[in-house]
């Protein structure tokens, strides 16, 4: 009996100390806080990043020489002298846009309004500040020096040597540099 005394005044209590706790639970918290704003989305291979570009700033050994000597099947030779050639490093960006632009990442010869009219839907990041540029000579021929080891995509418009023969076509190639100078034709 005396056991029972005491054991029923502890269950008691603790009976009590339980049910104020649900209780504290169970009060309101105030207003109602708005739930935590979703996490970025991850970046695909697809968004501009200028850091993807980071590594064609660097200086190198390589090189590319190229010369044009592109005609079509009916003879009509292009001619690229005083034009300028561009080289836009390769980065998951840039891939995506060729391949949005020519219709492919490894080379391609399209009329040149043609590659206009598919820029007007393609996104443009600033990628600008990282391509690299120089003037095609007398010859069709043109050279980049210093550059790094990577891909890179070789871009010019030529038009026909003979005026009025043809429509002007754009031209992209890529190009893998490797510690050394690269020749490309483009034909």
């Amino acid at each position: 009996m005396k056991l029972r005394r005491r054991v029923l005044p502890l269950l008691a209590m603790a009976s009590l100390s339980a049910a104020l706790a649900a209780c504290e639970t169970m009060r309101p918290a105030g207003p109602p806080q708005p739930p935590p704003p979703p996490p970025p989305p991850p970046s695909s291979p697809s968004d501009f990043r200028p850091g993807d570009f980071a590594w064609s700033a660097r200086p190198g050994a390589g090189g590319i020489d190229g010369v044009l000597a592109y005609k079509t099947q009916r003879g009509v030779r292009y001619a690229c002298a005083g034009g300028n050639v561009g080289l836009t490093p390769e980065t998951p960006w840039t891939r995506r846009r060729m391949q949005a632009l020519y219709g492919n990442s490894s080379d391609a010869i399209l009329p040149a309004s043609l590659v206009r009219g598919r820029g007007a839907g393609v996104a443009s990041g600033d990628y600008t500040a990282y391509i690299r540029t120089t003037t095609c000579d007398a010859q069709n021929r043109f050279s980049f020096r210093g550059l790094p080891d990577g891909g890179w995509f070789v871009v010019l418009q030529a038009r026909p040597a003979k005026a009025g023969a043809a429509e002007p076509v754009a031209i992209m190639r890529h190009v893998q540099i490797r510690g050394g100078v690269v020749a490309i034709a483009l034909n």
